[in-house]
């Protein structure tokens, strides 16, 4: 199911609230540990994939990049990327994930940040992805923590005074659809196991090279909310090359 809730105008003004909205990646909380996993960019071409305003992009660009390709189903958040984006260096497109049909080796890098858990067929993207990647490239993507997609309340346990006890996970192994909410917006997710994630690299014919379950970082511990953020996994990242 190809979901597009950016585009709608309470959602989208609601996401662009948001912290890492504001302060782009200096506002993600798991940006330092997924920097640490990119690869080095000079002189390579890049593919983001659900690229939202366009921050590893320009990131990538101003790593030394020779060009970024941004591929995203919101027509508003390409606005947005192509507002902030001051380079012909960079290219925008509006569509499916589900839907690239790059030609073989086109790209050295494929990035994506928080998107591949609003898309059905992990399986599916590995093989876009290994067909478009020269060899030897890199795959770098974020994802929300299968612990966190697991139930599909995506909430906190909470005792009678409103305090956050636990987090609970249910229907673990049953992948697949979850209709839950964010930004007080009904939002469709797909759940999928670490096993899922990891073997579907493997299959494909990739080598994953890292795998961390980021900590928030200090400086942002006072952001409301995030020190909960140390209880439990949220996020998911990992690396790997194509063979």
């Amino acid at each position: 199911m190809k979901q597009n809730k950016y585009d709608d105008d309470v959602f989208f003004e609601k996401y662009a609230q948001m912290e890492r909205s504001q302060k782009g990646l200096a506002g993600a909380g798991e940006w330092q540990a997924l920097r640490k996993m990119l690869p080095e960019f000079e002189g390579k071409r890049v593919l983001d994939l659900g690229c939202g305003y366009g921050w590893h992009c320009r990131y990538a660009l101003e790593q030394g990049a020779s060009y970024v390709v941004g591929v995203d189903i919101s027509e508003k958040m390409l606005q947005e990327a192509r507002a902030k984006t001051e380079t012909d260096k960079a290219q925008y497109l509006c569509l499916p994930i589900e839907d690239i049909d790059f030609a073989a080796s086109s790209f050295d890098a494929v990035i994506s940040s928080l998107a591949f858990h609003y898309i059905e067929s992990f399986d599916e993207i590995c093989r876009s992805v290994h067909h478009c990647l020269s060899a030897g490239g890199d795959f770098v993507f974020s994802v929300e923590h299968p612990a966190f997609t697991a139930n599909a309340k995506q909430d906190w346990h909470y005792g009678e005074q409103g305090e956050r006890q636990h987090w609970p996970i249910d229907r673990y192994f049953a992948e697949g659809l979850r209709e839950t909410e964010f930004l007080g917006e009904n939002v469709l997710k797909y759940h999928k196991t670490l096993t899922s994630y990891v073997n579907a690299l493997i299959h494909t014919g990739f080598e994953i090279t890292g795998l961390v379950e980021p900590e928030p970082p200090q400086e942002l511990l006072a952001v409301p909310g995030m020190l909960d953020e140390q209880r439990r996994p949220m996020m998911l990242l990992i690396s790997a090359r194509k063979k």
